[in-house]
């Protein structure tokens, strides 16, 4: 169970606040060599450089990373390393830390409500040149802005995204009520637009976690649409982010076939010939970089209390009621005489109720205080959520080296729409 740390093992880890991250090859070994008291995150480099990658070779474009959803630098470094130049980024705090990160990278600022002075810096300071917008008002931001921060030259290098509003109905969290211009609206945006882009793109978001690749055709006929009414010349087309990882009870078709009908869509859009294809994965590349180890601090029938929650890592377990893979870190829990599983809640360490994840998590009917439990799949908002509250969200960080507990790229992946039944002929 416990593994001497070998000679080099660590690196700086500065997301979760720890010195060294150390290498074992699980969590089973984590918890036999040091027994956390805390709640310990586990890194898997290999796994987002593999999610990268596969992005980078088969998306039929150009792939963002929306840093929001997990802006450790450590993992930047990662996804850059496995060909990933353009980062999404959605405030001025986001744009520091990734310039910090990596100087040459490309930044796109697309949040599409901004601050002028978060424009002029991020233009002048920071050389971004990519803005997205959903309104006349926000035009007329970034055009004075960028005309201060360029000497009041009027810039003529700016690449501006009109955000359009489109549908959710296919996703498990909607992104469809806070931005995006609707369609009736969109072609006088554009045209203005249109006037102060060197390049002009249109952009939307279909939800986060969009369980079908049909999400994306709705999205990108309404684009059409936009593009017939105003009839100006669209020189970049981003289909966002929404790209879908794997979860209890949420088992999306392969991304391949998300990607095959975003590419058969977008070929027949009346958009210029040098046009480029963009989408913005944000979950997709790092779900399953992370996991965290927490501890069972007690039981009472089939809740437990474990020592991160609602104001941690869990925090949409607790707030949207996300139901993360999980495993007790057991030597031969998975043995054929292993006890049988049972649905739990759990309760989080803080004072809280709210500090509740109703689950349902299968875990072994003999689970008992002092246990730890993996919980799986973490990587998109678990770091990028964390609080402080009530003292508790001090964590210890390791890198292992195992496979995540779900993914989309190893390529052992049974296709949902595969069944085994089999019907007579005769």
């Amino acid at each position: 169970m416990g593994t001497s740390k070998p000679q080099g093992s660590f690196v700086h880890c500065s997301v979760w606040g720890s010195l060294e991250l150390h290498i074992y090859p699980d969590a089973l070994a984590v918890v036999g060599a040091s027994a956390p008291d805390q709640p310990a995150i586990l890194n898997r480099p290999h796994a987002a450089a593999r999610a990268a990658r596969f992005f980078v070779e088969k998306f039929p474009g150009r792939s963002l990373y929306a840093v929001k959803a997990n802006p450790s630098p450590d993992l930047l470094r990662i996804l850059w390393d496995a060909g990933v130049t353009h980062y999404d980024v959605a405030s001025i705090a986001e744009v520091r830390l990734v310039r910090s990160t990596l100087p040459e990278a490309t930044l796109c600022f697309m949040h599409p409500v901004k601050t002028p002075s978060a424009v002029r810096e991020a233009y002048a300071q920071y050389g971004v040149r990519v803005f997205s917008l959903d309104s006349i008002e926000e035009l007329e931001k970034i055009r004075i802005a960028t005309t201060e921060a360029n000497g009041g030259e009027a810039p003529e290098d700016l690449t501006l995204c009109v955000r359009l509003r489109v549908s959710s109905e296919y996703s498990e969290l909607s992104l469809a009520s806070k931005f995006g211009c609707d369609l009736t609206g969109a072609g006088e945006l554009l045209q203005a637009t249109r006037q102060v882009a060197d390049s002009l793109g249109i952009c939307f978001h279909v939800g986060s976690q969009s369980m079908s690749p049909h999400a994306y055709v709705q999205a990108l006929e309404r684009a059409r649409a936009a593009i017939v009414d105003a009839a100006v010349t669209v020189d970049i087309i981003d289909v966002g982010g929404g790209f879908p990882s794997i979860y209890p009870g949420m088992e999306p078709p392969p991304l391949e076939d998300y990607f095959a009908v975003i590419d058969r869509t977008y070929e027949s859009l009346p958009v210029s010939y040098s046009a480029e294809l963009w989408c913005e994965p944000g979950r997709a590349l790092c779900a399953e970089y992370n996991s965290i180890i927490v501890q069972v601090d007690k039981r009472r029938g089939t809740e437990l209390y474990i020592n991160d929650g609602a104001y941690g890592a869990l925090f949409d377990a607790a707030h949207v009621g996300w139901r993360f893979p999980v495993k007790v870190l057991r030597a031969g829990a998975n043995d054929d005489d292993a006890p049988a599983m049972e649905p739990f809640s759990f309760y989080g360490p803080t004072c809280d109720d709210m500090d509740h994840m109703d689950g349902p998590f299968e875990l072994p009917a003999d689970i008992k205080a002092g246990d730890y439990i993996e919980i799986g799949m973490l990587g998109a908002y678990g770091a990028a959520m964390k609080t402080v509250f009530n003292g508790f969200g001090a964590t210890d960080v390791f890198e292992v080296t195992d496979e995540p507990m779900s993914s989309q790229y190893r390529g052992d992946r049974r296709d949902p729409r595969v069944t085994d039944n089999v019907v007579s002929l005769r």
